[in-house]
């Protein structure tokens, strides 16, 4: 077999079983964020608190990625070794919760640890699809996004599965991790995956130095402005909006939508890979940060109205917030020097979560000082600006190298 032969029966198995790995390793991601309405109620932690419980996981993947980046571990390490070891560090660090007060700053330190292991786990995870392309990469990183998502949404089926029993979703997620470091295992390299590199932390700088990549993150940069702060305030919100509308048990009903918010964009991701390689990557990312911005700027219209009328929404914006974000990383894929392709996903992600930080942080102060109905308008601010870079991107001439020569 040459490096350009694919068999597909390898291709499948090996995809399904990354992303099973990825949907059951990135539920640690907001296991501790989707208990939030329980331990506000339980052990009255304060809005502080909530948001370090997700800005801490935030906070280790920079860390992380940044730290991987700099010794150029993913295009270094074993991938498969990598991410098993990730995952199960961070299953560990996220059951330590279990055994601590929820008010405890030790459970912000474990969501930091969780965080840091997630750097081995999702670049990687994007690194490892690439490598079984043959002109459908915004597909197979689109099928990790998707996995992504929907390993986020996890947490809160979790929650409604253990009748809002915050201890019973951070073990189930915890459990999930192990188990996709299991089955990760089981998976391997396409024969697409480069050799491995020697260390050379100037490499990192290739995602500034060159304009369409610089491009395809700022764009990538404007939709995390916005994706990070939605998904980890979006159960908050239905539940404040559901409590307003008059709706019995708003908590839960709030902890069931937002799992169908969430979920629906790895459908979303899926769909954006496939429509992105046939119609082109700046056409996907701009069509969905529009639609999204849009979302985000009228949200508040409908907030303590019929709860089907936010949800139908809700689920809107939920496909359309994530329907592009496989689409940057296509992009880096594709303009990056293959060689530093690990590198260059790790250092996008790297940024696009430091920007989070902000985000997710301002949002429920800001909530704070004109109320929840209009908290999530400034996140149209980012996907605003990201569909400007992407449109500088597609009059580049490097743009010929996206999907094929498909802008």
């Amino acid at each position: 077999m040459t490096a350009f032969e694919i068999d597909p029966d390898e291709k499948r198995k090996a995809l399904i079983t990354l992303a099973l790995a990825e949907v059951l390793t990135l539920s640690l991601w907001f296991s501790a964020s989707a208990v939030v309405p329980a331990l506000k109620a339980e052990a009255g932690i304060s809005d502080v608190q909530a948001s370090l419980y997700t800005s801490a996981v935030s906070i280790g993947f920079v860390i992380g990625t940044l730290t991987s980046a700099l010794l150029t571990l993913p295009d270094r390490v074993a991938p498969i070794r990598l991410f098993a070891l990730s995952a199960l560090t961070g299953a560990a660090a996220n059951a330590a919760i279990l055994f601590v007060d929820p008010s405890s700053f030790l459970v912000i330190l474990f969501r930091f640890v969780t965080g840091m292991c997630m750097a081995g786990v999702y670049p990687v995870g994007m690194k490892l699809a690439s490598s079984w392309s043959k002109g459908d990469t915004g597909f197979l990183v689109g099928l990790l996004v998707g996995a992504l998502t929907i390993g986020s949404a996890l947490p809160h089926l979790f929650n409604v599965a253990g009748g809002v029993d915050w201890r019973f979703t951070i073990a189930a997620a915890s459990m999930a991790a192990v188990l996709g470091a299991l089955l990760i295992a089981q998976s391997k390299p396409g024969p697409g995956l480069a050799p491995a590199v020697p260390f050379n932390p100037a490499a990192m700088l290739d995602a500034w130095r060159n304009r369409p990549l610089r491009l395809a993150n700022m764009g990538y940069f404007g939709h995390m402005w916005e994706l990070y702060a939605m998904w980890g305030w979006i159960g908050v919100y239905l539940a404040a909006s559901f409590t307003e509308s008059g709706l019995p048990a708003p908590v839960f009903w709030a902890g069931a939508a937002t799992f169908c918010v969430i979920a629906a964009g790895g459908i979303g991701s899926m769909a954006g890979g496939l429509f992105a390689d046939r119609m082109g990557r700046t056409t996907l990312t701009i069509a969905a940060m529009t639609i999204s911005g849009l979302c985000a700027a009228t949200v508040g219209f409908l907030y303590g109205g019929l709860p089907l009328l936010m949800l139908a929404l809700c689920i809107v914006w939920g496909i359309t917030v994530v329907a592009d974000s496989a689409q940057f990383s296509s992009c880096v894929i594709e303009l990056a020097d293959p060689r530093y392709v690990g590198t260059m996903l790790t250092v996008q992600t790297c940024i696009g979560f430091s920007l989070t930080l902000l985000t997710i942080h301002a949002l429920p102060v800001f909530a704070g000082s004109v109320g929840w109905q209009w908290a999530m308008a400034p996140l149209a601010i980012g996907p605003a600006l990201g569909v400007i870079a992407m449109a500088f991107l597609r009059k580049d001439p490097a743009s010929a190298k996206l999907a094929g020569g498909r802008k």
